[in-house]
């Protein structure tokens, strides 16, 4: 069967305490992250994936594990990570793929063309669960903290790349800019995708009109106000979310991949996309991922 349903394991620091052993505590236990898709491993004949693997297999430039992180806990992560990464690879298809198919989706756009760092549990921000530094182009996620960001982090490095590949000369002048920051005073650079790619924007910035802002831009600046800072309501925060929630609604499920987008505070407060309008962006997402898909295969003959 194409499809799997399991629940996949990395380590918490919640420690266990046993009715005959109360005095001292048992080691770490797993903690289940629900995933639903295709047995991906099978691909590698039977290797185990490590970090190498994926390095080697997405064309990572750069892997960097924190000296926190244990053999064991290497080992768990690495094959989370492979597996969510494999499944964003058919998400943003929008189909089953033969195995070198895949792999030039996951080198041509997990990694961006081998410019995307990775980097686990290596400490990062104090009270930062992920980020993504633009400046290095890479993509960090927190040992404990970060499984399920995986999704926001890589649409932050996506939208950084294209600011380079869509707008005529302006990511130059400020190279920690967006593409969806761009997009609201600039005209994209003439292209079957870039058209795609701004009915993308415009879908998560605008209401149906076209002029006046979004329910989810109109949630976002209400919450920095209430907040005093100015996070939400940027065009590369919401760009992120809403592409977290067309993930988490895709046809392969994986909650190392993504969560929160549904059941959280933040979606309450409106801060992710709901009803007609996330469907609306999950629709103009598929279009430009998908046709970037196809674009990619053809370059390589392989569509």
């Amino acid at each position: 069967m194409w499809f799997v349903a399991f629940f996949v394991e990395t380590t918490h620091l919640d420690a266990v305490l046993s009715s005959s052993d109360r005095l001292s505590k048992r080691k770490p236990a797993p903690r289940q992250f629900y995933r639903s898709g295709p047995n991906h491993r099978q691909l590698l004949g039977g290797v185990v994936p490590d970090f190498q693997t994926i390095r080697q297999w997405f064309d990572f430039p750069s892997i960097e594990i924190g000296k926190w992180v244990t053999k064991v806990e290497q080992e768990r992560a690495a094959g989370h990570f492979y597996d969510a990464l494999s499944d964003l690879v058919l998400i943003l298809a929008g189909r089953a793929l033969a195995t070198e198919q895949q792999i030039v989706l996951g080198q041509q756009l997990v990694s961006l063309r081998g410019t995307l760092g990775l980097q686990y549990g290596t400490g990062g921000r104090p009270g930062v669960s992920a980020h993504y530094a633009p400046l290095q182009r890479t993509f960090a996620l927190a040992k404990n903290a970060g499984p399920g960001s995986i999704a926001h982090e890589w649409f932050h490095a996506f939208d950084h790349y294209m600011a380079s590949h869509a707008f005529d000369g302006l990511a130059e002048m400020n190279p920690n800019v967006f593409a969806s920051s761009l997009w609201l005073e600039n005209e994209m650079r003439p292209h079957g995708l870039n058209a795609l790619l701004d009915a993308c924007f415009q879908a998560i910035m605008l209401s149906d009109d076209g002029e006046t802002p979004s329910e989810l831009c109109k949630a976002s600046v209400k919450a920095d106000r209430a907040l005093g800072v100015h996070y939400y309501s940027k065009p590369e925060e919401m760009a992120a979310r809403c592409f977290e929630a067309f993930v988490q609604d895709a046809f392969v499920r994986n909650q190392f991949l993504v969560k929160g987008t549904l059941q959280t505070d933040e979606a309450r407060l409106g801060l992710y996309p709901s009803g007609e309008h996330r469907m609306h962006i999950n629709t103009a997402f598929a279009a430009y991922f998908q046709a970037l898909s196809a674009a990619l295969l053809r370059s390589v003959q392989l569509g």
